[in-house]
């Protein structure tokens, strides 16, 4: 069957109360930014539902497909529309569809129907007790069953009546735009962008910062993350990514800090640069992919250390998760095959043999005064000649 109409169903935007409207008026122009590159459809909002109307040919995969990426969408349902709302025009609808899509399938079904269009004569259960009676009728090889039905026939008589049957699975979470702005501190390995696919599930609207340190990383290294960045966008929206030349810092700190330190120092600075650009661009967080234990600097004494840098908030969604879950994760979004590219990170140039895992911040502290005669100026460099990418998904090449 061609669907032209789907209805849109939403969760935790249901209990916004008041404010609900807003987070509607989000979703539905979340939706249209998704799906405006495969066609022209329009949007409308009744109260509890949203409807996505095809106005042109387009492919049913890749807009499923586009829609399941859209966050704060639990349910997608292709429905069909009867608009005559009375119950012989509603009974041979719903017969014309159990026979289109089911066919001669062996299958039992259950007739869910909700009447909020008062002025309708029969109640919910008389129209589920007659339309299963009707389709059983025409459809000898269904049967019913109201505890575990194969099929669910829904039947919702509002203004229009709509049918559908079948309900997929969207994202979850709120429309990306609803909770502000965050500063994903986004590398080449795995966790971090599945860091910024959670907060962005939480509605959060993404930027991002990348530590380059040329000559020792490659362009190949930069292009991967600036993929990932894109991935990621498919679902957060368009990424605005800074990538910051942190070469001279990092080897000020191997030359002048003890080496087991250097790990967590530069991690300190890289806080402290991500920061400052967050700051510029009106975010109110930063993200990380930390997870407890899971490196030398992921410790819970270096993640204290790390943490003491910043005035704002650090979210690490990941924080306690194995390596396992974030990898489903990783393979689930699709930036694993990326993440996973033997291309060398900022990060694992200048690796202590014997990096320390459980940091005294008074020591650090001391350790970092050897730089206070070019820190400031090599940071004030990194930061003036940030390079900024907008990272979409759409540029992502094949």
């Amino acid at each position: 069957m061609k669907y032209n109409t789907f209805l849109i169903k939403y969760a935790e935007i249901g209990t916004k109360g008041r404010n609900r409207y807003k987070f509607e008026d989000v979703l539905c122009q979340q939706i249209k930014n998704h799906v405006a590159r495969l066609g022209e459809f329009s949007v409308r909002r009744e109260y509890g539902r949203i409807f996505l109307y095809a106005e042109s040919d387009y492919d049913y995969e890749d807009l499923i497909k586009e829609l399941q990426k859209v966050f704060g969408i639990v349910g997608i349902c292709p429905i069909v529309i009867e608009e005559t709302v009375e119950f012989e025009a509603i009974r041979d609808k719903v017969i014309s569809y159990v026979q289109e899509v089911y066919g001669d399938k062996a299958v039992t079904f259950k007739v869910n129907a909700r009447r909020t269009n008062k002025a309708f004569p029969m109640s919910s259960m008389e129209m589920n007790s007659e339309l299963g009676h009707f389709v059983l009728e025409a459809c000898p090889n269904m049967k019913v069953d109201v505890h575990k039905p194969d099929v669910m026939l829904n039947v919702e008589v509002r203004s229009q009546v709509y049918i559908y049957s079948h309900v997929i699975k969207g994202a979850g979470g709120l429309p990306v735009g609803t909770n502000g702005k965050a500063m994903l501190l986004l590398s080449g390995g795995i966790d971090s962008p599945v860091a910024g696919y959670m907060i962005s599930k939480r509605g959060v609207e993404l930027e991002a910062v990348y530590f380059n340190a040329p000559p020792y990383t490659s362009e190949r290294a930069k292009q991967k993350v600036v993929d990932l960045a894109r991935i990621v966008s498919g679902y957060s929206g368009k990424i605005r990514l800074h990538i910051v030349n942190f070469t001279d810092i990092q080897l000020a700190i191997y030359e002048k800090c003890p080496h087991e330190e250097l790990t967590i120092i530069m991690r300190r600075y890289m806080m402290k640069i991500a920061e400052e650009i967050a700051k510029k661009n009106d975010c109110l967080a930063l993200i990380t992919g930390e997870s407890i234990g899971q490196v030398a600097s992921q410790t819970m004494h270096s993640l204290a250390c790390t943490n003491e840098v910043c005035t704002m908030p650090v979210f690490r969604p990941c924080i306690g998760m194995d390596k396992q879950e974030i990898v489903d994760i990783s393979e689930m979004i699709d930036t694993y095959e990326t993440s996973i590219l033997p291309y060398e990170d900022c990060c694992t140039i200048f690796v202590a043999k014997h990096p320390v895992t459980k940091p005294i911040l008074e020591i650090i502290k001391r350790s970092e005064e050897k730089l206070a005669d070019v820190i400031d100026d090599l940071m004030q460099q990194a930061l003036d000649t940030v390079e900024v990418v907008e990272a979409k998904v759409e540029d992502l090449q094949a």
